[in-house]
Formats: C-alpha cells, sequence, structure tokens
C-alpha cells in the first residue's frame, strides 16, 4: 500500500464530507470554500464540549483522552479525535504513568440524529485506522455519540468498512492532486448542507431541464 508524505496528508476529518457529497468535499478542501448553518454551529458547540485537551479523565478501568492527535501515512491522513476511550485489556497497549494495557476505542460526537448513509461510520473507521497504524495494532470497534438521541452506538470495523475507508481516502488524494470539483447535483440531502447557496444544486437541475426541452422542441429529439 502507498504511503504518503507530510507534505500529502489531507485533513481526516474531511473523509466524512466525501463520503457524504464528494462535490461538498471539494468546495471546501479544494475551493477553500465554507459557510456555516445552524447545524454546522451546533455541530461547532458539541465538538467543543467533548475536544478540550486539558480534560482527561479516568473512570475506573476506562482512561478517556481528549482531542488526542491522529495520523495515518498509509491513508494519507491527520487530525484529531474528539474522544479515544482507552479500556483496561489483557491485551493493548501501555499508557504512561498507567498500569498494564489499555484498548483504544475511538468515540466521534455528533450533534444530530443517527443518519441513513454510513459517512459517521467512515470517519470513525478512518480514526480507527489511524490508531491502529500509530500503536502497532487492530481494533475492533470504534463509537458514535449523537447528541439529540443521546445514545452512544457501537461501530464494528469490519475487514469491508476498513477497505471501503481506505478507498475513500484513496479517491480523495486523486481527486485532491487534480483540484477536480465534480458538477453540482441535487439530492434529498442538498437542504441540509451548509454549502447550499455556494452549490447551487437547484441550478444544475434547471440546466438540465433546459437542455432536455432544447433536444425535445428544438433539434427533435435527436441530439445524441
Amino acid at each position: 500500500m502507498k504511503n504518503y508524505t507530510d507534505e500529502q496528508l489531507l485533513p481526516l476529518s474531511g473523509i466524512q464530507h466525501y463520503a457524504f457529497c464528494r462535490r461538498q468535499w471539494a468546495l471546501i478542501h479544494i475551493e477553500d470554500q465554507w459557510q456555516d448553518n445552524f447545524l454546522t454551529a451546533e455541530g461547532q458547540l458539541v465538538h467543543r464540549q467533548a475536544d478540550d485537551p486539558f480534560f482527561n479523565e479516568t473512570r475506573g478501568d476506562r482512561y478517556l483522552s481528549r482531542s488526542q492527535p491522529l495520523l495515518s501515512y498509509t491513508l494519507g491522513l491527520q487530525g484529531v479525535a474528539d474522544v479515544v476511550e482507552y479500556r483496561r485489556e489483557t491485551t493493548g497497549v501501555p499508557l504512561r504513568g498507567k498500569e498494564g494495557l489499555w484498548l483504544p476505542c475511538p468515540v466521534e460526537y455528533k450533534h444530530g440524529k443517527p443518519k441513513d448513509g454510513p459517512w459517521d461510520q467512515i470517519q470513525v473507521c478512518a480514526q480507527a485506522i489511524c490508531l491502529e497504524e500509530m500503536f502497532g495494532i487492530k481494533l475492533s470497534e470504534g463509537a458514535l455519540y449523537y447528541r439529540q438521541t443521546r445514545r452512544r452506538l457501537a461501530v464494528p470495523l469490519s475487514s469491508e468498512l476498513k477497505q471501503q475507508t481506505k478507498k475513500m481516502a484513496e479517491d480523495m488524494h486523486k481527486m485532491f492532486e487534480h483540484s477536480y470539483t465534480p458538477p453540482a447535483k441535487a439530492q434529498k440531502n442538498c437542504r441540509s448542507c451548509s454549502l447550499y447557496n455556494l452549490c447551487l444544486p437547484q441550478l444544475a437541475k434547471a440546466s438540465a431541464d433546459v437542455g432536455a426541452y432544447i433536444n425535445e422542441h428544438i433539434t427533435g429529439g435527436d441530439e445524441k
């Protein structure tokens, strides 16, 4: 598998954007465009509450590390985990100042509720792959915590999910290398996207409708 250099590393958080919408990811990470809406503002508040690097805590056989830096040269991604929960296990990694071995589990905090697509699971899986590479271990589970439902959901790190995540990271790098922004395409999730007014997916539909009209009424429907 290819190893990326420090200069080629992309933001780890971007893989969730990419999984949700490739155009959204390109607008943010290639064209440097961003616009907040109430969903992103609330999400930032949730992350600020979780991402306090000076507030780590031990709860019995669990140790919570907040704002932990993550890095993977095989994915070519770097970023910060909201929380990495270390559980004391018979197998795991040693932690400075703590006895025994500890098994890490990335926990990503979300402001909303579980989504229909696998976007959040892919983000957690990317964090887990970073931890695997950093510690030289294999992980079988991550977690998502949704503020709206106040529920924590386990994310099984199957070989299929890991392979999907690795392929997505590879595709991200190819798109970034070619500075390619996909054209707008209206989807049901567009209205909740903070970049809706920048992306303008409704114009893509209008353009398609105009093209269909011209093809039918002017060219006689013969255009290929």
